[in-house]
């Protein structure tokens, strides 16, 4: 079997037609960015709070953790983030510190971000992530298998991958910026959706083509037609790139516009970002707020 869905499902994109939904839509996220302050607040409350560097340290993990914690203390009319996402070797750490109500931890697991290493490893590592107190594993698809065209591999490793999280969420990160095309991000975006992801997600962060917001729209197409064939409801994450109020606001209108209003809340959509959360916040309180990286001082944001 090279290819475990196919025949089930439609990947031709129509890339003018794609391109041409997100100018339109670009154009209205704009004027919603500098307007809307109740629309950043939902926004903010979709946030994957990230810190994925070389120079993390538990330290960092559980400072992170504690500015969650105080969000609500310091801006009591905000909402508070979605999830903290962190590498492995932080999880233990920020679940020791982590109170805020409802906010999930993720873990990036199955040797992230390239996801060269041998499935056995991959599934430890996702089971050693569970044991100490991750919620949620993003996992990235083995994208050199996949651009060969071995998609049973890439199918099958994800099954596996999900077979260990168990309830446990997982979303599959795609690497969209390394797609030769939209086609393949559809195609990639099914596999994942049937290997039996909770969420596709865009990209790592840590190639030079991060979340587009083509990429996005297609990888909603396709989950909007994997809800209508099987109807099983698969959440959204773009991430990578997400900088100010008007890249949340325009990936939120791309979610708004192909998949409705059942996505729009952090059970089906969320928003990876680290500089995000503060940009936000300055928008939303009318002034420079550094609330998150204030708590990080010195590592690279």
């Amino acid at each position: 079997m090279t290819n475990p869905i196919e025949g089930k499902f439609n990947i031709e994109v129509d890339d003018k037609a794609v391109l041409a939904a997100i100018a339109e839509l670009k154009s209205k996220a704009e004027t919603r960015a500098k307007s809307d302050k109740e629309l950043l607040k939902k926004c903010f409350s979709l946030i994957d709070l990230t810190t994925l560097n070389s120079t993390d340290s538990v330290e960092r993990g559980e400072l992170f953790a504690q500015r969650v914690n105080n969000l609500i203390k310091v801006y009591p009319q905000m909402p508070n983030v979605a999830a903290i996402c962190v590498y492995p070797s932080l999880v233990a750490g920020v679940r020791q510190t982590l109170t805020g109500k409802d906010v999930k931890i993720a873990s990036v697991a199955a040797g992230f971000p390239a996801s060269q290493t041998f499935i056995d490893i991959k599934l430890s590592e996702c089971q050693m992530c569970l044991d100490m107190g991750a919620d949620e594993l993003d996992v990235v698809i083995s994208l050199g298998y996949f651009l060969e065209g071995d998609y049973f591999t890439v199918f099958s490793e994800l099954q596996l991958i999900k077979e260990v999280a168990g309830d446990a969420r997982v979303k599959v990160i795609l690497e969209t910026g390394a797609m030769p095309s939209l086609e393949e991000i559809r195609l990639a975006s099914f596999l994942a959706m049937e290997a039996g992801a909770d969420f596709i997600k865009t990209s790592t962060g840590k190639i030079d083509v991060a979340a587009t917001p083509e990429a996005l729209y297609v990888m909603c197409q396709a989950a909007k037609d994997y809800y209508e064939v099987t109807g099983r409801m698969v959440g959204i994450k773009p991430a990578g790139g997400m900088v100010n109020s008007f890249d949340a606001v325009y990936f939120y209108s791309i979610v708004e516009e192909v998949l409705g209003e059942k996505w729009l809340n952090n059970k089906w959509l969320r928003l990876g970002a680290s500089r995000l959360a503060d940009n936000l916040l300055s928008d939303i309180i009318g002034e420079d707020v550094k609330y998150f990286s204030a708590s990080t001082a010195g590592a690279k944001y």
